[in-house]
């Protein structure tokens, strides 16, 4: 299968699948228990029918929003996700190119592989995803960085206060640094390209984390971090004085009920990001779309609502500006053609996206997002 025979999700996911190392793979395509989470995310959609307009006179389609004060070309934004030059050696230097390419916003996460500074040169709205430490020093400093980097948005992750039970990973052994079984090493052993380029190409590092953390030489593992340096104490006064040091767009990442969205807004912060972190955290959590109008409707007019987890389609993302979501972000959706061409691969990822908005938009008889509304949208 080659990048030109993608043209979906589906597609993507299958391509990654024949490059990658099973335990890699699996630690993407994965869940937390019995990921039953992880599906529903996606099925919510499926729940819900968009209502189109006919004979609009669509001639030109203007699908650009602007979320936590960032214009956007377009409403869907590549999310901060971890290790990603795991996923194929450019990582995260390939995702903000093309988000770059496409005028979108992208994100670097705390447990990045490639420094804030370095991918500060694309011009692009940036947003760093931040997981709260129990050391306050440690996190003072991280948001110092962050904020002379330039960043646009800080995002605090609040649903990860520790590790999901992801059990895939349980089986190949996949951490950080390798410590596979034996099913997972010859995994490994069969997909000699992965290790080729994973070899020969810059070593593998957190730059977020160097000179704070030890996570190489066998001393931590990611499940350690969460279970050990992650503090799980936090709480709302913490968020407050964070809100109040960044003096800036601030966003909560994980946000599920109407109570903690309208605490979000009472605290100062400017948006929040209605997910349960693909599935991979809390199994048996609530979609984010099956939560968007309930909480659209408590606090829409207050705070940018923005939502992720399972979106794979176009119309996926017309349904959540229907119900009155600002700004889509996806994950796996750009992971997957990542890792099977880098670069390339993210471009024709948010390309296809583009073209699926463009489409059900003039289908829709909807010149701009504005003009999306809940009278397009029907629930079975």
């Amino acid at each position: 299968m080659r990048l030109q025979s993608c043209y979906n999700f589906q597609d993507f996911r299958r391509l990654a699948k024949q490059r990658l190392p099973g335990p890699i793979f699996n630690y993407i395509d994965g869940g937390a228990d019995d990921e039953t989470t992880l599906r529903r995310n996606t099925v919510a959609f499926e729940g819900c029918d968009l209502v189109p307009n006919v004979l609009a006179g669509v001639g030109q389609v203007d699908m650009s929003v602007t979320v936590m004060g960032q214009k956007l070309a377009m409403p869907v934004y590549c999310s901060p996700t971890a290790l990603q030059r795991l996923f194929h050696h450019s990582g995260e230097r390939a995702v903000a190119a093309a988000a770059e390419k496409f005028g979108t916003m992208f994100g670097v996460s705390s447990l990045g592989t490639v420094s804030l500074e370095e991918v500060r040169k694309h011009r692009t709205p940036q947003v760093y995803q931040f997981y709260f430490h129990k050391d306050r020093g440690l996190n003072r400093a991280m948001m110092e960085r962050a904020k002379a980097s330039g960043v646009e948005v800080m995002m605090l992750t609040v649903d990860s206060v520790t590790g999901g039970n992801r059990e895939r990973d349980l089986r190949t052994g996949f951490s950080i640094p390798f410590r596979l079984t034996l099913g997972g090493m010859m995994q490994f052993a069969i997909k000699p390209r992965w290790a080729i380029d994973y070899l020969t190409h810059d070593k593998f590092s957190l730059p977020q984390l160097d000179g704070h953390i030890d996570l190489g030489g066998g001393a931590l593992s990611i499940s350690r971090y969460f279970t050990e340096i992650l503090d799980p104490s936090l709480d709302w006064k913490d968020v407050e004085d964070m809100v109040r040091f960044w003096n800036g767009q601030f966003c909560l990442k994980g946000i599920m009920s109407v109570a903690d969205a309208r605490k979000a807004v009472d605290i100062g912060c400017t948006g929040i990001v209605l997910s349960n972190h693909g599935g991979r955290q809390l199994d048996g959590s609530r979609s984010p779309f099956d939560q968007l109008s309930e909480i659209v409707d408590a606090v829409g007019d207050k705070i940018d609502v923005i939502i992720d987890s399972g979106v794979q389609r176009g119309t996926h993302v017309l349904k959540a500006l229907s119900l009155g979501a600002k700004a889509v972000g996806v994950g796996r959706y750009y992971l997957f053609p990542l890792a099977a061409a880098g670069q390339a691969g993210v471009e024709r990822a948010l390309g296809l996206m583009r073209t699926e908005i463009e489409r059900g938009m003039r289908l829709m008889g909807c010149r701009s997002v504005a003009e999306l509304s809940r009278a397009n949208v029907r629930f079975r």
